[in-house]
């Protein structure tokens, strides 16, 4: 996770995470023309604040649009409040959606309780792992059943708007959601053989979703209206980050009248007022700078991005970029923004951490030329009471094509040991050999990227999240080695 620093990040990192942070390596006229901006700079550090703040609500809003704009359900969309059921994991072919996994097949749906609360029926899910977090409007995970949490029996909850109240049927509990917008973004485990997919089908089929009104009758959800301006082809992110100021506000004032901010936000948001953005009133465009609104969404995505430079919660260790400040987020914005930027929908640390390597213990960038070898020292495999795994993309995100048609590498694979305990992964193009394949994870001819997914990480010696565990690095065979 490294990046180049242009003349404009530079001085955006100077300025510091806070407006009015105290320079004195360089003036604010300095920081102004670096930027772009002869006056009113403390203002237009106020504005991209504002847009960095809202960037979670608005880019929930336009995925939901995306995900929601069909007619039925179909592959990885649905109707509001309708269950979209992924059936099996992608191949080297599938492109809708960057970095996919091989572990775990996704149930999920977007719905609004704003009208009346939504009741979630879940059947016992027989000891398998699984997750169904709920994300509110700002992407905080504000409820997450699954065997962690509340075990494998067979559960059913209602979840409420932020404005209801009401009495709920016997044997249903309620999960308030803070927003009326709510994500369901469920997973459960599966091995991907016929056999499991099969057992994993059967328990997404008795998985439903009902509004609260039609609980316990005969239930047909209506069809979905499709609407023709949605833009179905541009990827949401490029969406929103092509947006203008004013109709970016415009948007954010209006979604926040449905799904008001936390208490905690009260202070932000008086700061925000200046420049027309009020809680529960449209956006005063009058408020805000005509001459250097153009420039507000281009510096404050650059903001977003320069975390992965400058914020102490973004680890880089020996190759591996992680964060354990995922799901709650509390006041701390541009966090919330970098995991809406890369990571749209991650869940609560104690339920996963997603390490991700471009380059290998020595600072290279990978590239299938070569051959790599990733050492687990003898009882020191990802210390998780869930799963994990290790999955190989290409440049962009992409699993790749290769002759045994594995997209990552786990314990499932039956690991072979060395004789002293410890556990090679072999990370190459080619077959290490028979008495090795095993341990292979295939690699493209040039450049990949690696992902260490960790589904209910430990949480004490050791553990990823304390830091009483580290990944060991990916090492680039050589001659010697």
């Amino acid at each position: 996770m490294t990046m180049n620093l242009t003349r404009r990040q530079a001085a955006i990192g100077a300025l510091g995470l806070l407006t009015g942070a105290s320079i004195p390596a360089i003036s604010q006229a300095q920081i102004g023309g670096m930027l772009g901006i002869d006056e009113g700079l403390e203002e237009f550090w106020l504005a991209t604040d504002a847009y960095i703040y809202g960037y979670p609500l608005v880019t929930m809003e336009m995925t939901r649009r995306v995900i929601t704009n069909v007619a039925a359900p179909e592959g990885t969309r649905a109707p509001m409040g309708q269950i979209i059921k992924l059936r099996h994991y992608p191949d080297a072919t599938f492109r809708d959606v960057t970095a996919p996994n091989a572990d775990t097949l996704y149930t999920t749906a977007f719905f609004d309780v704003g009208q009346e609360p939504w009741v979630l029926s879940l059947p016992d899910m027989k000891d398998r792992y699984y997750l169904m977090p709920m994300l509110d409007g700002w992407t905080t995970v504000f409820q997450v059943p699954g065997k962690r949490t509340t075990g494998t029996g067979a559960q059913t909850y209602a979840i409420t708007g932020p404005g209801w109240t009401g009495t709920l049927p016997a044997g249903v509990k309620e999960y308030k959601s803070p927003t009326n917008i709510v994500w369901l973004l469920g997973r459960i485990y599966c091995t991907g053989t016929p056999e499991d997919y099969a057992e994993v089908h059967a328990l997404q089929d008795q998985v439903k979703l009902t509004p609260l009104s039609a609980y316990g009758k005969p239930y047909t959800p209506p069809a979905g209206k499709v609407d023709p301006a949605i833009d179905m082809k541009t990827a949401v992110r490029d969406q929103v980050n092509r947006m203008d100021a004013v109709a970016y506000f415009t948007l954010l004032a209006e979604l926040m009248k449905a799904n008001p901010p936390s208490a905690a936000d009260a202070p932000a948001l008086a700061k925000f007022a200046k420049i027309g953005l009020i809680p529960g009133q449209s956006f005063d465009a009058s408020k805000l700078r005509a001459d250097f609104a153009r420039r507000i969404p281009d510096i404050a995505n650059d903001r977003i991005m320069m975390q992965f430079k400058i914020n102490k919660d973004v680890h880089d260790i020996d190759g591996w970029g992680f964060t354990t400040k995922t799901g709650i987020y509390g006041t701390d914005y541009l966090m919330r923004a970098l995991i809406t930027a890369i990571g749209l929908g991650a869940n609560r640390p104690q339920d996963a951490v997603y390490p991700t390597s471009q380059k290998d213990g020595d600072d290279q960038a990978y590239d299938g030329a070569n051959k790599y070898v990733m050492r687990f020292a003898k009882g020191q495999l990802p210390p998780v009471e869930g799963f994990w795994s290790l999955t190989m993309y290409d440049n962009a995100y992409f699993f790749v094509p290769n002759p045994i048609n594995r997209y990552s590498i786990s314990a499932r694979q039956d690991l072979k040991a060395n004789p002293d305990g410890s556990v090679d992964l072999y990370i190459q193009k080619d077959s290490p050999g028979a008495d090795k394949e095993s341990n292979w994870l295939p690699a493209p001819a040039g450049k990949f990227i690696l992902m260490l997914r960790m589904y209910w990480p430990k949480e004490s010696d050791p553990s990823i999240i304390d830091g009483t565990w580290t990944i060991p690095p990916v090492k680039k065979v050589t001659d010697r080695t």
